[in-house]
């Protein structure tokens, strides 16, 4: 078994820490108000928006970095989906006996399904995406083996085009464009990383200048975001276009998720006891999301963690980043350990299953496939 190389899974760890912060944002009701002017907290946070919003692209990077050279499992796969429903419907039942379940009658056979099948009905959309992606990568992965290079750059290309570039220039919503919510943009990014893999693409020459295009790539979003702000605040239109810099499909969050890929691809981390404790963390970063984006959740962590250490300074620059830390360290913490109970839990019902038929089966499944 390849031991996990500590610069990519501090990249895994700083990509989940990047996602709670936007999530933070969101529910903290901080960024900019289409139509009200901006206040200097709503301005600073979405400079921390712009630079965080390539947190879900270099997260995907990384699973299609390794996946394209991965045999895919069946039992990986199962893991996956169970890690799935063990907090959907754990977590669900625990706010129904704590009495805090806020699913009304009217709503019940909805919200059911939505535990039930959660991958289905985009309990969380990032798990519905990447699942397929996962389902297709041995797809992808032969497609990338048997393609020669210019045609799997072609392929790339045309996906950009159709995904990335036609949205990023023009000012109008596609029926078709989910603003990089959705499996296409995923397989987009997985054949990305396979093909930066497999023919060890170095992107932008060095750390320094993948850093410089990671920078860059933010602050182009955020004056964007700003300049955009502005002339809806004044001449009005632009409603739409506006939250074009903060989709994961934009043109520069793609470029900067590159420029942060390609940063930690260069970097060089000394073995020692931070390089184990990364290694020990990275694989519950995604019970993370699992967590905190829960439905019974997701609207609610802000709050809760408001009565804790206070309401949201939505007056002062400084106090708002604290409270936004601190909130982000308490929720990825609380995630980690969750995630790890969690692991502990399947590594034990594993043991004592191992010998049952349906392990056997699934075991035998995997040679095959594989």
């Amino acid at each position: 078994m390849s031991v996990r190389k500590p610069n990519f899974e501090l990249l895994r760890i700083i990509a989940m820490l990047m996602i709670v912060t936007l999530h933070y944002n969101i529910h903290a009701d901080a960024l900019l108000q289409l139509g009200v002017p901006a206040s200097k907290v709503q301005i600073f946070a979405t400079v921390i928006e712009t630079f965080c919003i390539t947190g879900v692209n270099v997260y995907v990077l990384l699973s299609g970095y390794f996946l394209s050279q991965t045999n895919i499992k069946l039992s990986r796969m199962l893991k996956l989906i169970c890690q799935v429903y063990f907090y959907t419907i754990l977590i669900s039942v625990a706010m129904m006996i704590v009495g805090t379940y806020t699913v009304g009658s009217d709503d019940t056979i909805y919200k059911t399904a939505q535990y039930l099948f959660p991958i289905s009905s985009e309990h969380y959309w990032f798990v519905t995406a990447y699942v397929i992606m996962y389902v297709l990568s041995p797809v992808l992965n032969a497609a990338v083996n048997a393609l020669s290079r210019i045609q799997l750059k072609t392929v790339i290309i045309g996906l950009l085009i159709w995904f990335c570039a036609i949205k990023s220039v023009v000012p109008v919503m596609f029926v078709t464009d989910h603003a990089g919510y959705d499996y296409g943009w995923f397989i987009c990014l997985y054949l990305i990383a396979a093909y930066i893999r497999k023919y060890d693409v170095v992107l932008f020459f060095n750390a320094k200048r993948s850093a410089l295009v990671f920078l860059i790539s933010s602050l182009i979003s955020f004056a964007m975001s700003l300049a955009l702000h502005y002339i809806n605040l004044t001449r009005g239109g632009f409603i739409y276009y506006s939250q074009v810099p903060t989709h994961y499909n934009f043109i520069f969050t793609l470029t900067g998720a590159l420029g942060l890929f390609s940063v930690f691809r260069f970097l060089k981390m000394k073995e020692n006891w931070f390089a184990n404790v990364v290694r020990f963390v990275a694989p519950f970063t995604f019970g993370v999301y699992l967590v905190h984006m829960h439905l019974e959740i997701r609207n609610r962590w802000v709050e809760w963690l408001e009565s804790l250490i206070g309401p949201v300074p939505m007056d002062n620059v400084l106090f708002f980043a604290w409270h936004m830390i601190r909130c982000v360290i308490i929720v990825f913490a609380a995630g980690i350990f969750v995630d790890w109970i969690r692991k502990m839990i399947f590594d034990f019902i594993g043991r004592v299953m191992k010998d049952t038929k349906l392990f056997k089966f699934i075991h035998k499944w995997d040679e095959k496939i594989c």
